[in-house]
């Protein structure tokens, strides 16, 4: 089955560059094994320092990828990569109504496919939604984390990240970063 849509040259570009940015950069990290640490030379004297320091990325949680042929990426990511179907859900909601999400394993590592209802597949919901491209990244103390990017200048997605455990935001390239909390 091959879904027609009647998306813009430009804005499947811009999908595809957004993908291909994301998957580069979680490809970078991966390959580092998340190696990097920043280091400081001041002895941190608040318990705010000391907190924000022990938080970091701990792992990838999952990738979304949102679904444009249908055939072709259940091949690509089955067939071929060898991912094995964990999962499926119909979603309801304000720009998420009659979403197909399907959770695709290997061994750890989780990726979303997420293909939208054909009466929505011009529609765009808001930055974290599923039909959007996007990495999820483990974390060990997000609140920490989302204190600093607010500081930076960045927009959450969810202003209650520190009770969630979970929020997106637009990194510096356009790629939509996640950070999750949970086990």
């Amino acid at each position: 089955m091959k879904l027609k849509h009647n998306h813009s040259t430009k804005n499947h570009n811009f999908q595809r560059l957004i993908w291909k940015t994301s998957f580069l950069l979680v490809f970078a990290l991966t390959s580092l094994n998340f190696g990097f640490a920043q280091t400081s030379n001041s002895l941190p004297n608040e318990i705010e320092n000391v907190n924000s320091e022990k938080a970091r990325v701990t792992g990838l949680k999952y990738l979304s990828v949102h679904v444009l042929e249908l055939e072709k990426t259940l091949k690509l990511y089955r067939e071929i990569l060898g991912f094995k179907m964990a999962d499926a859900e119909v979603l309801h909601g304000p720009g998420l109504e009659g979403m197909l999400v399907m959770k695709l394993k290997a061994d750890d590592l989780t990726i979303g496919l997420s293909l939208t209802a054909p009466e929505f597949i011009d529609t765009i919901g808001p930055i974290g939604n599923t039909n959007h491209n996007h990495f999820m990244l483990k974390v060990n103390d997000i609140g920490p984390i989302g204190d600093k990017l607010k500081k930076e200048g960045y927009e959450l997605e969810n202003e209650n990240y520190a009770r969630d455990k979970y929020t997106f935001f637009v990194g510096p390239n356009g790629e939509i970063i996640g950070l999750s909390g949970w086990d």
